[in-house]
């Protein structure tokens, strides 16, 4: 009641408007937003015409019915005077007459004006109210069935219950967006969950962080050192701890120490740790977080790398080498090199006996080892040994035995392309919906078949993993593809890392470089940066990739110039693709999409349909890159599209602006709402273009993108061209990239797979304690401003760029001093500093 005394007193300091809605302009079905005609009967504001546009967050509006509206009016450029509405309430009818005509409506089936009358009579012109807060009331009135009660009840809740619900998140400051994904998670029960519980909202609601939901425990009077908020804090700091890092697992010190940061920012209270330590205890206790062997997990990454250990060695134990007496393989491996008119090398002939033997196989190797050779070499093999066709037609109404999938659909694509064979992605092969990374949903699919083969297996993650190994039934051959050398995956975790390292599965790796025959330095290249060093030619000009020297600042004219001549020789956006590490800054993602889009898909004249979202434009033939996955709509994160259609929402049945995108062959529509899950794709970062393969790549690497400069990055960027590779940029940055390697991941499956354990062990609560008891000091290096050496016009190193022309060009020599110079002794560091002291 004091909540609605509160909202009564609002009400009076607010302008309002009551009155009747006449029609609903546009609605936007994905969320709350509505236009609405409404017939003035009522209002407190300085308008005086008979009808207004009100604009709003609101739930189940209806024509026809009054409604009170709180909010403001604003002068619209276009529309005119209009009426913004924070929030609203249905008017109910005051009088005993109104009552009765309101009970007696359309509104309500089966309830005639006597038995509405009676209904008044009983519990007086309060009884919509009454009826709210208390069904039972209705158990006096005579003549009113149980069916007709329940019909009465239910709407009246339903009407009043949505807009208590609307109204509550609106004064949290939730938008039309957010307040639609709390309502569809908790229905009914919203308001209960968030004053109950606010920290609930960062587990069970997407971009809700711990600051937003700790503001609203704030408001609601949850203490600075409240039990419900140091929890909610250390399970918040877990997630971000592994899944920013990619782990699966944390240590009690960085835990709390991470913990206390977020509070202490969140709110200016110093935390006890003692009592920190304490609610840790009290979740491991509670089972909200795992702890084993003192270390820390996520439940379902717990769940998880127990899951992929036990489906690992199910699958291991149905036979330690698969046996087919009939056949001589090395025979059969003959006759398949004669029908195919090639000649395996002996790594590869090792490989293929290897892996048509094994009930669970490896398969590693870099760019021209000719993974791709053995991986048809098996499919054919495995067919003959098994007698089954390669002829799809011969499945039309059975189950094919050789399934094929990779984490994204670029990947599958190329899978069938090189294979001739159906494949899909994992999420697809499995039913997933791309939302079961939190564990709680589990596929039940058992996959059909007698031989999966997954490419690109360094993409995927822990959770996918699991899901993955425990679809494939016993019977089933599974052999893993992948390039150990490339990025782990988005997701926790490094699962082909690790089942490589546990040497429990037959593996191999390809190290024998084939692809050479058409003088391509690509692939050497790639090779010697995976051995951890840069070649000494690294900056000549070859035929097939150049090099540009630059500064972070040149970076977005060099390759401005440099796709500008691409596409005057004939390239395309598809054939093009710029790869980048960091979204920001001028070498950043951001920067560089918006300076290609203007190159390959200008809007001189303004005649050309666009969009904007947010800070970005998109126009038809826009270059689009999708960003999660949506396999109802076979459409995957990575896959790369191109806009061809925009809708304005004027145009749309629906009041909703649309874009239509096609991805090959798949046609995909996205309303306004959905626009997050897209963005250009003239330049994605290394991450995204995994699994795809591009004529061109423009790599540019500079000492700003200071963290991402990594060996892994550096060779999976290098390993997406197939034709030509543009570098540009600093030498030493990418000198950088070659001796960094990545930091190796906190995960545990492979001391799984090495042993069960079974017996956790209790955490030592002194000892979390007296970890965030040390002070940890954190100290911010600042880069100087170093004055910049000047560099040769932009123009001319574009000339020098030799994919353009005809004759090879002599390397320029280089100037700068660099880490590389000074390490080998090139040059004396102390050079021009004879003589001087401190």
């Amino acid at each position: 009641m004091a909540e609605q005394e509160n909202l009564d007193l609002f009400a009076t300091e607010t302008p309002y408007v009551v009155g009747q809605v006449v029609a609903i302009f546009y609605q936007n079905p994905t969320n709350f937003y509505k236009v609405l005609l409404v017939r003035v009967a009522e209002t407190n504001s300085t308008y005086d015409d008979k009808e207004i546009v009100i604009t709003g967050n609101f739930g189940q509006v209806q024509e026809e019915e009054t409604y009170r509206f709180f909010g403001k009016l604003v002068d619209h450029p276009k529309f005119g005077v209009q009426f913004t509405a924070d929030r609203y309430k249905q008017e109910k009818p005051t009088s005993a007459a109104g009552v009765v005509a309101y009970l007696s409506s359309d509104k309500f089936p089966g309830i005639g004006k006597k038995t509405a009358e009676t209904i008044v009579q009983l519990l007086g012109e309060n009884a919509i109210d009454k009826i709210s807060e208390n069904p039972e009331v209705l158990a006096e009135v005579k003549g009113l069935n149980a069916k007709k009660r329940e019909v009465l009840v239910n709407t009246i809740q339903a009407s009043d219950g949505m807009e208590k619900i609307i109204i509550g998140l609106n004064s949290y400051g939730f938008g039309s967006q957010l307040a639609y994904n709390i309502y569809q998670t908790y229905q009914g029960e919203t308001l209960d969950i968030i004053q109950e519980n606010p920290y609930q909202l960062v587990q069970d609601i997407e971009n809700i962080g711990f600051k937003k939901a700790d503001a609203i425990a704030d408001q609601l009077g949850f203490a600075a050192d409240s039990p419900a908020r140091l929890k909610a804090a250390i399970l918040y700091s877990l997630n971000e701890l592994c899944l920013s890092q990619g782990n699966t697992y944390t240590l009690a010190e960085p835990l709390l120490e991470e913990s206390l940061k977020v509070l202490e920012s969140s709110r200016a209270f110093i935390i006890d740790p003692d009592a920190l330590a304490e609610e840790l205890l009290q979740l491991i206790e509670e089972n909200q977080l795992i702890e084993d062997q003192h270390k820390l997990y996520i439940k379902s990454l717990y769940a998880a790398e127990w899951g992929i250990n036990t489906s690992i060695k199910r699958l291991l134990e149905r036979k330690k080498e698969i046996t087919y007496n009939s056949h001589d393989i090395p025979k059969e491996i003959r006759k398949l090199e004669k029908r195919l008119g090639i000649s395996y090398g002996a790594s590869q002939i090792q490989a293929i006996e290897e892996a048509i033997v094994s009930p669970l196989f490896i398969l590693t190797g870099g760019p021209g080892t000719g993974k791709t050779t053995v991986l048809n070499g098996i499919v054919s093999l495995f067919a003959e040994l098994n007698g089954l066709s390669l002829d799809l037609n011969d499945y039309s109404d059975k189950v094919f035995p050789i399934l094929l999938a990779a984490p994204t659909g670029r990947a599958a694509k190329r899978m069938n392309e090189t294979t001739g064979l159906p494949s899909s992605t994992i999420h697809r092969l499995l039913g997933l919906n791309g939302r079961e990374n939190n564990n709680d949903e589990q596929s039940d699919r058992e996959l059909e078949g007698g031989l999966l083969i997954v490419d690109e297996m360094s993409m995927v993650d822990t959770w996918l993993a699991n899901q993955l190994l425990r679809a494939v039934p016993e019977h089933m051959q599974v052999m893993f593809v992948g390039d150990k050398n490339q990025l782990p995956s988005v997701g926790p975790g490094q699962v082909l890392h690790d089942l490589i390292d546990a040497q429990l599965i037959p593996n191999m790796e390809l190290n024998e470089i084939y692809r050479q025959g058409d003088g391509s330095s690509i692939i050497s290249l790639a090779h010697e940066i995976k051995d951890g060093q840069l070649p000494n030619d690294f900056t000549q000009n070859k035929k097939d990739r150049s090099f540009i020297n630059c500064y972070a600042y040149q970076i977005e004219e060099v390759i401005r110039q440099v796709v500008a001549k691409a596409k005057a020789k004939g390239f395309t956006p598809q054939d093009i693709q710029v790869l980048a590490p960091m979204y920001r800054g001028p070498a950043g993602i951001d920067a560089l999409n918006k300076m290609m889009q203007e190159i390959f898909n200008p809007n001189d004249t303004g005649r050309r349909k666009e969009v904007k979202f947010n800070d970005r434009i998109y126009r038809i033939g826009d270059k689009i890159l999708q960003l999660v996955n949506n396999p109802e709509l076979n459409v995957f994160n990575g896959d790369m599209g191109e806009i061809t259609s925009i809708t304005y929402a004027k145009e749309a049945d629906d009041k909703v602006d649309e874009l239509v995108i096609q991805f090959d062959a798949n046609e995909v529509t996205y309303k306004r709402n959905e626009w997050n899950k897209i963005t250009l794709a003239y330049c994605c970062s290394i991450h995204k273009s995994q699994g795809s393969e591009f004529k061109m790549v423009i790599l540019p690497m500079v000492q700003n993108y200071g963290r991402m400069l990594r060996r892994d990055l550096l060779y999976t960027a290098i390993t997406r061209s197939s034709e030509l590779l543009i570098l540009c940029g600093e030498v030493s940055a990418f000198q950088e990239s070659v001796l960094k390697s990545s930091a190796t991941r906190l995960t545990t499956l492979k001391e799984r797979l090495l042993e069960d354990n079974d017996a956790p062990l209790t955490i030592d609560s002194s000892a979390t304690r007296s970890s965030v008891e040390k002070k940890t000091e954190l100290t911010a290096g600042t880069r100087s401003n170093e004055t910049k050496p000047a560099a040769a016009p932009v123009q001319a190193k574009i000339e020098e760029v030799s994919l353009f022309e005809t004759a090879e060009e002599e390397p320029s020599l280089s100037y700068r001093l660099t880490v590389e110079m000074i390490r080998t002794n090139a040059v004396d560091p102390m050079i021009g500093m004879e003589g001087i002291t401190p």
